[in-house]
């Protein structure tokens, strides 16, 4: 029998040092984009022109979004750009997301990273040291994941998804 062998790789799409700061007196919460490193090229010439998109999120929707400049020609951009939120951290997560601006169509997402009480490894170890530590920076690097829409989707449309392309 020929069978097909699937094989799982994980692509490089790179790091990016960002740093967190919740001062609960003032319900503040600061998220400064540092710099990212080695990140995918997504250009014809080799290189990317990207932005960080920082996304607030409650319960799966938006609540409130800012983005960075774009730096132009680099896979190692330098920012140090601070966006502040007013919030609670209960329930909150932040989407970060480095996307490549293109000037015809449509900017492509690099990667992200979901940080939040319901992330994983060292995203959810960063927002815990972010929690024990009230009023104080805390930076750390974080590999780029895989880029997927943050819109709140049913099982049902998931189910009818699924069942139209098993056709």
């Amino acid at each position: 029998m020929g069978g097909k062998t699937l094989v799982m790789t994980s692509e490089r799409l790179g790091d990016i040092c960002l740093s967190l700061r919740y001062v609960p007196t003032a319900g503040k919460l600061t998220v400064v984009i540092l710099e990212a490193k080695n990140l995918k090229k997504m250009d014809v010439g080799g290189l990317s022109d990207p932005y960080v998109k920082i996304h607030l999120m409650q319960n799966g929707k938006r609540l409130k979004k800012k983005k960075t400049t774009i730096k132009k020609n680099t896979l190692n951009p330098y920012y140090n750009e601070s966006f502040s939120f007013e919030v609670t951290c209960e329930q909150i997560e932040v989407a970060v997301t480095v996307l490549d601006y293109d000037k015809i169509g449509k900017n492509d997402a690099i990667g992200k990273v979901l940080l939040g009480s319901n992330s994983t490894g060292t995203e959810q170890r960063h927002w815990a040291d972010m929690l024990a530590n009230p009023r104080r920076p805390i930076a750390q690097w974080h590999s780029l994941q895989k880029s997927t829409q943050y819109y709140s989707v049913s099982p049902l449309t998931l189910l009818q998804t699924s069942a139209f392309f098993l056709q």
